[in-house]
């Protein structure tokens, strides 16, 4: 019978340090062409745009470590955000209930993907390309392709702020910044968390040291659509509404950030804290590009070539291991 060593995730190396080291001089390369880069506000305001895509960057870490992929996450993310705000102006439900439905929607949908790929055996990316059309096709149907704003004030709690010296902090960006910190320790010191990098790294040597790879793989994708429900949460607080054509392009930021931080496609390796720096770098480019007065269709192409450069890193540090 094979053996597998639960080992912990990979501690902080050279190679883990590339993506802080890249954000590093991003932020020098940007500072030194504007002034008011480095400014408190500045920062703040980063971390307030990429508050939602790091949130859902989370779940998308979890499935990619598995070495699947969700290209859902966006269009499920945008369903959650209609729910729960058609839930609270049309129904009249309360903000924590509507809230609550909106997440139930995202973790059904999670829970979905993983029965098709645990269950039916479907590539991770066929099944949730084909549950992107869905979501996106349910979110027009359910709001009309109108753009719901009539909802409590409970549910833009997460987009107001508060002062920390002179800056002013969005408490979205609080939440985000500790979902981080809960998973990073989920995954570095329980065993569930080190099962995720086994299934990742070897599924069947892992299934027959007698871990149920299916239940592993579920979880993941229920928890994965939990933090696309969070997100979806982030984007009606910091709009104040919701939109149904919102989450369109979240699910490649997503993907973006998590390959920018250093987990590998092909699964099994990376670390949760690299992902929210491959957001925040994603971030700092689109913002210190809009202070240089750059178009923001060259912001694009930057973002594409980042991630082409940091896939093919990993393709040749793994053909450097061989």
């Amino acid at each position: 019978m094979p053996s597998i060593t639960f080992r912990r995730p990979p501690q902080v190396t050279l190679a883990t340090l590339g993506p802080f080291i890249a954000l590093i001089l991003a932020c020098a390369f940007f500072a030194s062409q504007s002034e008011r880069f480095l400014s408190a506000q500045n920062f703040s305001l980063i971390l307030q745009q990429v508050m939602v895509v790091a949130v859902i960057a989370i779940g998308q870490t979890l499935v990619i470590l598995t070495a699947g992929i969700d290209l859902s996450c966006g269009m499920v993310m945008a369903l959650g955000s209609i729910v729960m705000t058609k839930m609270a102006a049309s129904h009249d439900l309360s903000a924590p209930l509507a809230i609550a439905c909106g997440i139930a929607v995202t973790v059904l949908f999670g829970l979905v993907n993983g029965l098709l790929v645990t269950k039916i055996a479907l590539p991770p990316f066929i099944v949730t390309l084909g549950t992107m059309n869905i979501a996106f096709a349910i979110t027009q149907l359910y709001s009309d392709a109108q753009t719901i704003t009539d909802i409590p004030e409970g549910m833009t709690l997460l987009g107001g702020t508060f002062v920390l010296g002179q800056t002013a902090i969005v408490w979205g960006a609080v939440l985000m910044l500790a979902l981080y910190l809960i998973v990073w320790f989920a995954l570095r010191e329980t065993a569930p968390g080190r099962h995720v990098y086994a299934v990742g790294n070897n599924p069947e040597a892992t299934r027959l040291t007698g871990i149920a790879t299916d239940r592993v793989l579920l979880g993941v994708y229920m928890l994965a659509g939990l933090f696309y429900g969070i997100a979806a949460l982030l984007s009606v607080a910091r709009t104040g509404a919701g939109d149904p054509n919102a989450g369109q392009t979240e699910n490649l930021d997503a993907i973006s950030a998590v390959v920018l931080g250093g987990t590998s496609l092909f699964g099994g390796r990376g670390m949760i804290l690299g992902t929210l720096v491959g957001a925040l770098i994603v971030g700092v480019f689109r913002n210190g590009l809009t202070l240089m007065g750059v178009s923001s269709v060259y912001q694009i192409l930057v973002t594409g070539i980042l991630v082409i450069l940091a896939v093919a890193t990993d393709q040749l540090s793994r053909q450097g291991v061989r």
